[in-house]
């Protein structure tokens, strides 16, 4: 009888012939995010990844575990020889813990009988485990509608034993579709967009625009930190730091004050086109939210999109502000994002911002630019800082 940590699979379970490679990304995944705990073994068996390691380090692992994208259960088991005498000893054990920590008192068994050649059906074991602990303990009862634990008895190679079942993030693991890179400013839609793609398995570097001197280091230090936030679900991110404000200044000076945003977002979309080709990005990604601001508009939208060369995708489209909110208050970058730190966004803000731009009218602006040139002076004092 052992201690060992049981992660369900979301969407890969679904996978066909690539479903190895999909489980073999996450366990090198899982084996990074809980290296700095004592493990001694990560293996499979029919349907699930099991971890041996030292139970003394079993919350900790568990809590590490659900920032990876790809599992959707973790369960600290009991792994029992496949005899009907030590899993009603390993039932016993969990049964006990289940009514010491967390005072339960009613409670349902469920089977799982991967293993077809066990002699004793689900429905039967279930029951016949069930009657077990209620003649073991006192004060508890069946409740199959509504219990206060299920006990969970898997029945594969060995039989594993659980009663809890801690809810991870799902989505896929980071790396198994492809490469992003992610606007983020400081604001607190971009690392929530951040998030979202990193679920689907999307592996994240990152760029960020800033005007110092007309915003501050400590403004740039804060997204640097949000950033940092981001790696407990991504892992190591490249950081590409771009000073726009003479961009910014040309625009002012030479272009209509109303289109001042459209033009200033449409040079950062062709600088992280040109980023993302470097990086080996296959799209790039943005906190947009339709309608959340004057950019942000379907007309708005469209003219952005019209000079990038790769897919843009835009995680938020369809949320509005509190569901945004509460999904980065549920991944803790909230509170660092309300901090009052100016971004290069509120630069030469105009009073009455476009909100139905024409491609034709902006192109026809825009050619009182230096494009290339601004371009490549910004590029060439790019910085780039590894953020772990």
């Amino acid at each position: 009888m052992e201690n060992v940590i049981s992660v369900s699979l979301g969407e890969i379970a679904l996978k066909g012939l690539n479903r190895g490679s999909f489980e073999a990304v996450l366990i090198k995944q899982i084996k990074k995010a809980i290296k700095d705990f004592e493990f001694s073994n990560v293996y499979k068996d029919q349907g699930k990844i099991y971890i041996e390691a030292d139970e003394r380090y079993f919350s900790l692992i568990i809590k590490r575990l659900t920032k990876v994208f790809g599992i959707v259960y973790i369960s600290p088991c009991l792994r029992v020889e496949k005899n009907i005498e030590s899993i009603e000893q390993a039932a016993k054990i969990m049964m006990m813990k289940a009514i010491d920590e967390r005072k339960v008192s009613t409670f349902k068994v469920k089977t799982n009988r991967v293993d077809k050649e066990f002699p004793i059906k689900s429905p039967e074991f279930s029951r016949r485990i069930g009657e077990v602990l209620l003649n073991t303990f006192d004060d508890i009862k069946v409740d199959v509608h509504n219990p206060d634990t299920f006990l969970y008895i898997d029945i594969k190679k060995e039989c594993y034993v659980y009663t809890e079942k801690v809810k991870g993030y799902g989505g896929l693991p980071v790396g198994t579709n492809g490469k992003g890179l992610l606007l983020l400013s400081g604001g607190i839609d971009s690392p929530v967009a951040g998030f979202l793609m990193a679920k689907r398995g999307v592996k994240l570097s990152i760029i960020h625009y800033h005007s110092y001197p007309f915003t501050s280091e400590r403004s740039e230090q804060k997204v640097k930190e949000l950033a940092e936030m981001l790696t407990h679900f991504n892992g190591e991110i490249k950081f590409y730091s771009i000073n726009i404000l003479n961009i910014q200044k040309a625009i002012h000076e030479s272009c209509p004050e109303d289109e001042m945003t459209i033009i200033s977002r449409r040079f950062m979309m062709r600088i992280a086109d040109m980023v993302a080709e470097k990086e080996g990005c296959d799209a790039i990604i943005t906190g947009e939210s339709l309608g959340q601001v004057a950019s942000q508009t379907i007309d708005g939208i469209k003219v952005t999109d019209n000079i990038v060369d790769r897919p843009v995708f835009r995680p938020l489209i369809g949320f509005d502000k509190v569901e945004i909110i509460k999904i980065a208050k549920d991944i803790e970058t909230y509170e660092k994002s309300i901090e009052p730190f100016d971004d290069c966004c509120t630069v030469f803000l105009p009073k009455h911002p476009v909100t139905r731009p024409k491609i034709e009218t902006i192109e026809e602006s825009e050619k009182k630019l230096n494009i290339d040139e601004l371009i490549e002076e910004a590029l060439n004092k790019i910085t780039v800082t590894i953020i772990k």
